[in-house]
């Protein structure tokens, strides 16, 4: 998409360079330079590299030295408190319950599917098919396993630590 698109113009007036480089580097899959999170979010390089060493010092992202050049990426355990923190704003302890019982739903039926007990086991299996598209499909929901797990670990926790996460320290105050 190019700056000149209405899409960007939009982005650019209606969200700040600071917040626009967030949303591009707590979104990368793998780490990148500041020049190619600087290009996607439509700021200088230099503006680019202030807001992400502020949000390195925020522990919203994690700095790495690749062949000389600095990566940033996003730090998985503000991300994982981050979805645990939307999942109670978004579930009470009941709703929680039953997010994990659909979560525990979908695992069991990509075992019997398979008849495998990990993403892992289905990765194997990916190497056994005789079609491109059967081993794209099996890989995608080999992926989807591992999501739905990480998920379901997290929902675990705040079902764990319902109280504790939800209770209002302000009325003690």
């Amino acid at each position: 998409m190019s700056d000149s698109s209405p899409g960007v113009a939009a982005w650019k007036e209606e969200t700040s360079a600071f917040d626009r480089v967030q949303s591009v580097a707590s979104t990368v899959a793998r780490p990148r330079p500041a020049s190619y999170i600087a290009e996607q979010a439509h700021v200088a390089e230099n503006t680019a590299r202030d807001h992400l060493e502020r949000l390195v010092d925020l522990n919203i992202l994690l700095k790495s030295d690749e062949k000389g050049t600095t990566h940033y990426s996003p730090d998985p355990l503000h991300t994982r408190i981050q979805t645990l923190r939307d999942l109670l704003d978004q579930h009470d302890r009941n709703g929680l319950i039953q997010l994990k019982a659909d979560l525990q739903e979908q695992i069991e039926e990509w075992r019997d599917e398979y008849g495998v007990d990990s993403p892992a086991a289905l990765r194997d299996r990916a190497a056994e098919t005789d079609t491109a598209a059967d081993t794209r499909d099996i890989k995608q929901t080999a992926r989807d396993w591992e999501l739905v797990e990480y998920r379901l670990s997290i929902v675990e926790d705040a079902i764990e630590n319902y109280t504790t996460y939800t209770q209002d320290f302000r009325a003690s105050a």
